[in-house]
């Protein structure tokens, strides 16, 4: 049970759907600007978000979204954006291979695992509006937010970036009338011990001041017995900073945030004992017998925003997003998790965007939307060693060392629109669509050396170059236009049934660990000249074509409310990135490796999805007493029509849909009791997904089977919201399941041999969620 009063003047980038008679969308207007304060205050069990004056219903908005609030957040002792996915259906968010805080996401079977630069995610991630072009940095640390959203299917004719498979909003609580002063502790598991600090004042009646600072510690899981380091810690600084201006029509919001993780390295554990070293597999899981030490584990990211908003007339408002960002990070990823380098890569990430958005929102009596323009300056900069060394003495070249080095610079810029009309009291139709234009231009350098690793790493290395395998520089500019329409019939207040189709696009781009001496005679002319390369290493833009019809209902006076929608997916050209073993010598020993990116595959995506919510019971004994339960259950049947293997050979029965389950359910519930002068709440929760793969080719080894989580917490809040405390468990039956892996074998399975495809010691590694963990947290409000 929420309402959010909410300013008229939108800021946040649902606010246009919102403007659209989409009520749930404007529940993201909830930071918005205008004259009137956000708040929120109990009205039965039923969802009522009020902007631009009037109140508006979740219950009405026709398109799947799921939102959690801030207050859930902290009462369930979530900490970081990933643990969200436990209670939203067919969505997967997993912390990256051998990373701490890159974001891998796929909603509805669309996403993207490779972080290297020159890739396109297929989730859109926004912090405050702010569109995130990169997944490094993108594992958000969960501390002053007001509410974390997902929105499922190809987003765009609305708001910022296209994006195809759905978004992630985090939205940062707005700033409070009164002096504030925050205070949060936790101290549990491995040592963990965070303090999060909030301040804000009022400079003036219309300015107002805020600040928060994080320190996020925590012990490793496990430890990295070659370095004698810990494995799975975590070592952050955070910090965020804002001032709103609100001044009648006119509201102003400039923040900015600084992240600093200084964390180990996380590294794998090996699934099979080496193939040359015989190294046995180790008990714990979170440990590793890594040894890439020649870089940190850093990560540094910050950023800024500025939201601005002006109400022009009582039917019109401009509003305008300002974003840069930046971010740069080295990382020892130690493929092979032995001591000697096999296959060893450290890397070096530099990210830098800047965007501007301008909306005009439009509200009349029977007819509303949004006009926008969306504009995006991006850098990528990826470079990495893979340390060959063990190969190397074998084929009489010590040292060997294949750089990869990409740098893609991305320009986009976009228009886009979307109106509804209500056609009658009961009915209404909405028409929109988004033209897009994406530059992209590719640096692809590709250089063999011997005798180590190179200066990137080791200043004054004594690693020669012997050999230039790609030497690219290409661009090309990918457009779209991309529809959405949709129906919605209301036959009373508490029932809403609607169809919606609505088109994704994701532009293409140049692989960027692609080699072009290994580019094929693609034209036929009897050379292997540029244009060849260019088609070798480029890749096509792919698309999605969404048909979601849905049901949402308010039953039982409002105690219970639930939405069931059901969609069908046709995906077409499917980009598969990958990296494959090359024998550049003809030995027999792949002595480099090739990234292969191609349109390869066309699929069908399909399912459905049943959330829902009810107040079971409230005043047992006229006590204030209450209980809720919720839930959710997602469905998807993902398969491969086709999918062309390197050899043209259409192999779709042997594929599957990565980080995909076909089900993934939760179930929820919060009982209140009263205590002294406050309430104690306690929360359950067990989340459930079935089997997935890692990869599109299935492997035992890192294939997860479904498992089930379970956390609960017991949080006492004083009745004047001065303090909090709180006890919670997280993974309550200490589940071992794997997130992410590597795979650089082939074999293994009846009864064939494991045979390495790159290095010696066979690369099968796997990276594991969260173990069992008891922490306290407390909170005190002055």
């Amino acid at each position: 049970m929420h309402v959010y009063t909410a300013r008229a003047a939108l800021l946040s980038g649902c606010a246009a759907i919102a403007a659209l008679a989409a009520p749930a969308m404007a529940q993201t207007a909830a930071d918005a600007a205008s004259e009137i304060a956000t708040t929120a205050e109990p009205q039965g069990n039923t969802i009522i978000v009020t902007a631009r004056r009037r109140e508006e219903r979740l219950l009405d908005v026709p398109l799947s979204v799921s939102a959690v609030s801030g207050e859930e957040l902290e009462q369930r002792g979530v900490l970081e954006i990933t643990q969200v996915a436990q209670q939203v259906p067919n969505i997967t968010l997993e912390v990256s291979r051998g990373t701490n805080t890159t974001l891998t996401a796929f909603v509805r079977g669309v996403g993207q695992q490779d972080p290297v630069a020159g890739f396109e995610a297929g989730v859109g991630v926004y912090v405050d509006d702010v569109y995130l072009n990169r997944p490094q940095a993108a594992v958000l640390d969960v501390y002053d937010v007001e509410r974390i959203e997902v929105l499922r299917g190809p987003q765009g004719t609305l708001y910022g970036r296209n994006t195809i498979g759905g978004a992630i909003k985090y939205v940062t609580a707005r700033l409070p009338d009164d002096p504030s002063l925050s205070v949060r502790a936790t101290y549990g598991s491995y040592d963990q011990a965070d303090l999060i600090v909030t301040a804000s004042t009022p400079v003036s009646d219309a300015l107002t001041i805020g600040a928060s600072g994080a320190r996020l510690s925590r012990g490793g899981y496990g430890d990295n017995l070659t370095l004698g380091t810990e494995n799975y810690n975590k070592d952050v600084w955070a910090a965020r900073g804002t001032v709103e201006f609100d001044s009648g029509p006119i509201f102003a919001r400039l923040s900015g945030d600084y992240v600093k993780d200084n964390s180990e390295a996380r590294q794998g554990t090996r699934l099979i004992p080496g193939l040359l070293s015989g190294a046995p597999l180790l008990d714990n899981v979170y440990d590793t017998r890594a040894g890439l030490d020649v870089v940190d584990q850093q990560v540094e990211a910050f950023g800024g925003a500025l939201n601005f908003a002006v109400e022009l007339s009582d039917t019109l408002t401009l509003k305008s997003i300002t974003g840069y960002r930046e971010d740069s990070s080295t990382s020892p990823i130690d493929f092979d998790s032995l001591p000697a380098a096999d296959l060893d890569v450290p890397a070096i990430y530099e990210n830098d965007q800047f965007s501007q958005e301008v909306q005009l929102l439009w509200e009349g009596d029977r007819l509303s939307g949004v006009l926008g323009a969306y504009y995006l300056d991006a850098n990528a900069f990826t470079a990495f060693d893979v340390a060959l060394f063990t190969v190397g003495d074998l084929i009489g070249l010590p040292g060997l060392n294949a750089q990869t080095l990409g740098d893609v610079d991305t320009e986009t810029w976009s228009v886009f629109g979307d109106f509804t009309y209500d056609l009658t009291d009961t009915i209404s139709i909405s028409l929109g669509g988004r033209y897009t234009s994406d530059k992209r231009t590719s640096r692809v350098l590709r250089t063999t050396f011997i005798g180590g690793f190179s200066d990137l790493f080791i200043p004054n290395s004594p690693a020669t170059a012997i050999a230039t395998t790609s030497d690219f520089f290409g661009s090309e500019t990918f457009t779209d236009f991309n529809p959405r329409a949709s129906i919605s019939w209301q036959p009373d207040d508490n029932h809403n049934l609607y169809f919606t189709y609505s088109q994704g696009f994701k532009g293409g781009g140049f692989d960027p660990r692609g080699q072009t001496t290994a580019a094929p005679d693609l034209d036929g002319d009897g050379d292997v000249d540029f244009d060849d390369q260019f088609e070798f290493l480029r890749f096509a833009p792919e698309t999605v074509d969404s048909y979601e019809l849905g049901w949402k209902g308010s039953l039982l006076d409002n105690r219970l409310n639930v939405s069931f929608a059901a969609f069908m997916g046709q995906y077409n050209d499917v980009q598969i990135p990958g990296s494959v073993g090359l024998d550049t010598n003809g030995d027999g020993v792949n002595d480099s490796f090739i990234g292969i990116t191609s349109n390869a595959a066309s699929a069908d995506v399909n399912g459905f999805e049943f959330e829902g919510n009810a107040l079971v019971g409230r005043d047992f004994a006229g006590d204030g007493s209450r209980l809720s339960v919720n839930w959710s259950l997602g469905y998807l049947d993902a398969g491969f029509d086709t999918f062309i293997d390197a050899f043209g050979n259409d192999v779709a029965d042997q594929r599957v849909f990565q980080n995909t389950p076909d089900i993934t359910a939760h179930m929820g519930f919060n009982l209140g009791l009263p205590v002294a002068s406050g309430m104690v709440d306690f929360i359950g929760l067990a989340s459930m997904r079935s089997d997935a793969s890692q990869f599109e080719t299935p492997n035992p080894f890192l294939d997860q089977d479904g498992f089930v989580l379970v956390d609960a917490s017991v949080v006492y809040t004083d009745d004047m919201g001065r303090f909090s405390i709180g006890a919670h468990a997280k993974n309550l039956f200490d589940k071992e399941y794997i997130v992410a892996g590597y795979n650089f074998v082939s074999g293994g399975t009846g009864g064939a041999p494991f045979q390495p495809t790159l290095g010696l010691e066979g690369t099968l590694t796997g990276f594991y969620g969260d173990p069992r963990r008891f922490y306290v947290t407390a909170e005190i409000n002055f």
